[in-house]
C-alpha cells in the first residue's frame, strides 16, 4: 500500500475548469488497478485513520493493491470521486447528498461510520438571541456542519448577515483556521466536527451552546459515511466487500474497547498531522462520537430537506442513495 498522499492537483484543476463530467484520469483499470480510498485527517474518520496507520486497508483477501488519498473537505473529495480519481471515500452526509443529486444520482452510501461529534462552541453567548451581531464559522460552505448551523439559526429566527443586513455572520473557513480565529477572538464561535470542538474548548475556553445530538431523534445522526459510485459497485464489488470487512472489524473493535480505539485513532491522527491530541482533549472529543455501521437513512432524508430549504440543492429526493447490500452480505457471512 502506498503512503498517504493528496489527490493530484491536476485532477481538481480539471474539475474546476471543465466540470467533473469531462475529467478523465489515465490510470490502470480492472483487477490490476489500485483501489483508491479517500478520507480526512479528522477523528470522525477514525476507522479509516486506524486502517491506514496499521496497514489494514490492503490486508483483506481479494482487495488487491490499495492507494489512500487525503482530503480536507467533503466537496473536494466528492469531485474526485465523480471524476474517477477516487473509488471509495469517508465523507460527511452533506457533500454525499449534494453529489448524489447533482451528479446523476451515481453516488452510493454503502455504510455508516460515525454518528455524533458536531458542536457549536462559543465564547460568551448563553442563548441563540445573544448571537445577534456576532460572527460564527463553519468548515466549508455547504458542508455538513455549515448546513446544520444555517438551519439551526433559521429555527432560532436569526437571519444570515449579508450586505443588505441580517443577524449573524457565517464565514466558511478551514478547521485549523477556525481554531486560530477563535483563539484570536476574531469569531464568537463555530459549528465544527471533532476534535475541533474539543480543541476550541481546551485551548480557547468558552462552552458548547449546541451539541448537535440534542437536535436529533434518539440523539443519532451520521457525521461520517462510506461512499462509492454505482459503477464501482458494479465493477469492483468483491474489492468493496473486502474493504467493508475491514471497516466492520474496526467498528466492532471500537465498540468493544472505546478507550483503546481512541488511543489508536490519536496515534494515527498524530502521524498525519504531527500533532496528536492531549489525553483530556481526546477523551472529551470521543465522548461525543459513536461508531455506527448504520448511516441512519431517516436522518439523511432530514438533512436533504434542510439543504433544500436553504437553497443548496434543487431537490430532497434521495431515494436510491443508500445501498447496504454489500454491507449486509459481509455481515451475513461473518455471522455464519
Amino acid at each position: 500500500m502506498r503512503s498517504l498522499r493528496p489527490v493530484p492537483g491536476l485532477v481538481l484543476l480539471c474539475v474546476l475548469l471543465t466540470g467533473v463530467a469531462s475529467c478523465k484520469r489515465d490510470t490502470p483499470s480492472g483487477a490490476n488497478a489500485p483501489l483508491r480510498v479517500a478520507f480526512f485527517p479528522n477523528i470522525t474518520h477514525a476507522q479509516a485513520l486506524v486502517a491506514n496507520s496499521e496497514g489494514l486497508l490492503g490486508s483483506q483477501p481479494g482487495m488487491g493493491h490499495v492507494e489512500v488519498r487525503q482530503f480536507n473537505a467533503g466537496p473536494a473529495a466528492m469531485e474526485a470521486l465523480v471524476a474517477g480519481s477516487v473509488d471509495v471515500a469517508y465523507v460527511g452526509p452533506g457533500p454525499a447528498i449534494n453529489t448524489y443529486l447533482k451528479a446523476g444520482k451515481e453516488l452510493r452510501i454503502i455504510a455508516g461510520a460515525v454518528n455524533g461529534g458536531a458542536v457549536l462552541v462559543v465564547k460568551s453567548a448563553k442563548t441563540a438571541a445573544e448571537l445577534k451581531g456576532k460572527k460564527l464559522a463553519t468548515p466549508q460552505l455547504g458542508n455538513t456542519q455549515d448546513i446544520a448551523l444555517r438551519h439551526w439559526l433559521k429555527d432560532q429566527k436569526l437571519s444570515i448577515a449579508t450586505d443588505a443586513g441580517g443577524d449573524v455572520q457565517v464565514i466558511p473557513i478551514t478547521n485549523p483556521d477556525i481554531l486560530g480565529q477563535y483563539l484570536q477572538g476574531a469569531i464568537e464561535g463555530a459549528w465544527v466536527p471533532e476534535p475541533w470542538g474539543a480543541r476550541m474548548l481546551a485551548e480557547g475556553g468558552g462552552h458548547i451552546l449546541v451539541d448537535e445530538r440534542d437536535l436529533w431523534p434518539d440523539k443519532r445522526f451520521p457525521t461520517t459515511v462510506v461512499v462509492t459510485t454505482k459503477k464501482v459497485l458494479e465493477t469492483q464489488r468483491p474489492r468493496i466487500a473486502a474493504l467493508l470487512r475491514t471497516h466492520v472489524r474496526l467498528t466492532e473493535r471500537w465498540r468493544a474497547d472505546p478507550a483503546a480505539f481512541a488511543t489508536s485513532t490519536n496515534s494515527a491522527f498524530g502521524q498525519l498531522t504531527h500533532k496528536p491530541l492531549p489525553a483530556p482533549v481526546l477523551q472529551d472529543a470521543f465522548s461525543r462520537l459513536e461508531p455506527s455501521l448504520d448511516p441512519v437513512p431517516a436522518a439523511l432524508a432530514t438533512s436533504a430537506r434542510h439543504a433544500k430549504e436553504l437553497g443548496f440543492i434543487p431537490s430532497d429526493d434521495i431515494a436510491g442513495l443508500v445501498d447496504l447490500s454489500v454491507l449486509d452480505e459481509v455481515r451475513g457471512a461473518k455471522a455464519n
